[in-house]
């Protein structure tokens, strides 16, 4: 258990329930797991956190992810600030966009192209847009224990056996929304095979952690990652890496840097914007090319490529 709250946390934390369900808004922020309630943090410097009531803490998780160089990093402060002089938001193209979006593509050999988005759970809900819309197929395999954010089609957990189409994980996603997504065990080369034998013609992708974050930080057996690519080019689906938690942090070129290995398309997020809320994703440029307004595949944003975290970025 955590140590108690202070007075001044504690009453935020009940003026809170009042008008936000839980009291948090994102279910993680309760610290219930941890058995607690959580702290009101008012501000933080570097690996620090320091709460309403005077109590400082050591952030190790960065903010969940997105603080790599810090909270109120001086040079990201000041960029936003500089970006914030010219305009929250323009609704139209600017130059930030293009500045970043050119760095991603030349830190990650696997990006040609890239699209932002305001969130890791858009950039890998795009993705398997994405994916559907250029193989013109439907099916998805996911493995249990990767987190791919809250879109329907990939909140789901394992049915009765590793064959099976996935079920709601969640109160309010319909069987129909999960119908085409398949749960596999990470690390299972026969049970990756059966299902591609059995799907295989509809299979539009494998999306995958490539270090699944969530359930322990579980590295790659030797030889795994590669696997996957060479499966999914022998039936002509594409394969999808998930980097919003280990793109920019195992290095500029993320773990597919690292393995050697060049997945179809990448999802981003957290460190991409800053400590601003971001997502992105990217690939070959015959595949991004399907989205709108050049191709059939929609998607749209009206804080994509936000100025401030653009700029931050």
């Amino acid at each position: 258990m955590i140590q108690s709250t202070g007075i001044r946390s504690h009453e935020l934390f009940e003026r809170a329930k009042q008008v936000t369900p839980g009291g948090v808004h994102s279910p993680v922020r309760a610290f219930r797991a941890v058995g607690g309630e959580p702290f009101f943090v008012e501000s933080a410097r570097g690996p620090m956190l320091r709460d309403v009531d005077g109590r400082e803490y050591v952030d190790y998780v960065g903010s969940w992810g997105p603080a790599i160089l810090g909270h109120a990093h001086p040079e990201i402060v000041e960029a936003v600030r500089k970006a914030a002089d010219r305009g929250m938001s323009y609704g139209t193209p600017h130059e930030g966009e293009v500045v970043l979006a050119s760095k991603i593509c030349r830190a990650i050999p696997s990006v040609e192209k890239v699209r932002f988005c305001s969130s890791g759970t858009e950039a890998t809900m795009s993705c398997v847009r994405l994916a559907r819309g250029a193989t013109q197929r439907n099916k998805i395999i996911k493995f249990a224990g990767c987190y791919h954010g809250h879109s329907d089609a990939l909140l789901v957990a394992a049915g009765s056996g590793p064959l099976t189409l996935g079920r709601p994980d969640s109160a309010g996603v319909t069987p129909g929304a999960v119908q085409d997504t398949l749960i596999l065990p990470f690390h299972d080369r026969e049970a990756v095979r059966a299902c591609i034998e059995k799907y295989g013609e509809d299979l539009a992708a494998i999306l995958l952690e490539p270090i699944p974050a969530n359930v322990g930080l579980i590295l790659p057996e030797d030889g795994y990652l590669q696997f996957l690519r060479e499966e999914t080019k022998k039936c002509g689906a594409l394969l999808i890496f998930d980097e919003v938690m280990t793109g920019f942090r195992l290095g500029l070129g993320g773990v597919q840097e690292r393995v050697g290995i060049r997945p179809d398309l990448t999802a981003f997020g957290k460190v991409i914007g800053g400590g601003m809320p971001v997502g992105a994703f990217g690939g070959r440029a015959e595949i991004m090319d399907h989205l709108a307004p050049d191709g059939p595949v929609y998607q749209a944003g009206t804080l994509s490529g936000h100025p401030l975290a653009m700029a931050a970025g």
